[in-house]
């Protein structure tokens, strides 16, 4: 079995590698305490607590709830989003979709341009079983999907991406491009229109709900006008896709819409919470560590948790220029301090006032939430999962690469 990444020696035997794993070592270990620093672990109840409510609004709104697995690459939590069942889901590789494909999931959508070159990825998947949606926003690219999807015997499914005002990809809805790529797609023999799919990227940029609210609803008008001009020129359009954590948390109005595509919500982060989307008690992952050096005539503490452990993600601080790498917080989660500095495998934590005359001590155990929980959770191949910050209840395995 080959080596892992962040968190998981000495958990893992690396074979030719003298000393990988301990003598002794017990596999069985369920103590927080017992386990090395740095570990990525996950809150089960507050998951729960988050997917039960993006279900919700689902119903509420008469949509269908298709997960983004980009943050959390996890077939038990994918599981969970859907209240235990295989239901739709997002993937943002095609690794992501063979890993998920392999694990009982058939309905997914790759919700990123495709290349040709990767189509032989999809089309394998497809005769598998698999009813994989894959995306364009360019004419060219899809009379070359439909080309190959002829050639091989087989009709790809596939969205058109359109803006919606995030500036990152897709065609304007009100472009000609639109109707020309459609076009492409409904008149070729080896691909289908399946409809259109927007990101509204740009609610990242706001200031806090109202301003998200507002995104929303650009979100959702941008799609449904880009559908009702397909339908207008007489091509398909059977789905409407729209998603972003934060528009699909305060959207007030999806009327048109058929399915949204929420990431980062089953575990939210402080960028999260800084925008007005979550509490810090809705935050389902933190970062682990240990306190290796103290340094009070600075104020800080020296911990094993670095920019591999936690990632160089800033973007929190846009709200709160004081927050670091990571808001730190102690066994009990009461506020440490902040993560201010990190090096590859070293974290400088400022401590909070309150705690430089009482500063933790070299050895104990403290948790990070993070910035961008996609980003430090893509540091890790599994999750400590625990119901009360004391023992595991089970190790989930992640998945990544592309």
């Amino acid at each position: 079995m080959a080596c892992r990444r962040a968190g998981a020696a000495p958990y893992l035997f690396c074979p030719g590698i003298p000393g990988s794993r301990p003598e002794g070592y017990d596999d069985r270990v369920t103590r927080l305490d017992d386990i090395p620093t740095p570990f990525l672990a996950l809150d089960r109840r507050v998951l729960q607590r988050n997917v039960e409510g993006m279900l919700r609004r689902a119903q509420r709104f008469g949509v269908v709830l298709r997960p983004h697995l980009k943050t959390a690459k996890c077939a038990e939590v994918a599981r969970l989003a859907h209240g235990g069942s295989h239901g739709p889901i997002t993937v943002s590789t095609l690794q992501e979709a063979a890993w998920f494909v392999e694990r009982g999931f058939r309905d997914l959508t790759y919700a990123v341009g495709i290349v040709p070159q990767k189509l032989d990825r999809v089309a394998a998947m497809m005769r598998s079983g698999a009813d994989l949606r894959i995306l364009t926003d360019d004419p060219a690219t899809a009379a070359a999907i439909s080309e190959d999807g002829a050639g091989r015997g087989i009709r790809y499914r596939v969205m058109i991406e359109v803006d919606c005002g995030a500036g990152r990809a897709g065609l304007d809805p009100a472009g000609d491009s639109l109707l020309e790529t459609g076009r492409a797609l409904d008149q070729g023999e080896g691909s289908e229109l399946c409809g259109v799919l927007t990101h509204g990227g740009q609610s990242y940029g706001c200031d806090g709900p109202a301003g998200v609210r507002v995104v929303a609803g650009t979100e959702r008008d941008a799609a449904v006008r880009a559908a009702e001009r397909l339908r207008a020129a007489g091509l398909p359009c059977p789905v409407v896709s729209v998603g972003s954590t934060p528009t699909a948390m305060v959207a007030e109005n999806l009327s048109g819409v058929d399915e949204i595509r929420p990431g980062v919500y089953m575990f939210f982060d402080l960028f999260q919470h800084k925008l007005g989307m979550c509490t810090l008690e809705d935050i389902a992952i933190d970062v682990h560590t240990r306190v290796v050096g103290r340094y009070p005539e600075r104020g800080q503490v020296l911990v094993d948790a670095g920019g591999l452990a936690l990632s160089q993600d800033r973007s929190a601080n846009r709200f709160d220029e004081t927050l670091g790498y990571g808001l730190c917080l102690d066994a009990r989660r009461t506020s440490v301090g902040r993560v201010v500095q990190v090096n590859q495998e070293h974290g400088f934590v400022e401590l909070d006032p309150g705690r430089r005359d009482n500063p933790p001590a070299v050895g104990e155990r403290l948790r990070i939430l993070p910035n961008h929980a996609c980003m430090t959770a893509a540091m890790y191949d599994r999750y400590q999962v625990t119901e009360d910050g004391i023992r595991t209840i089970g190790v989930w395995d992640r998945t990544g690469g592309w």
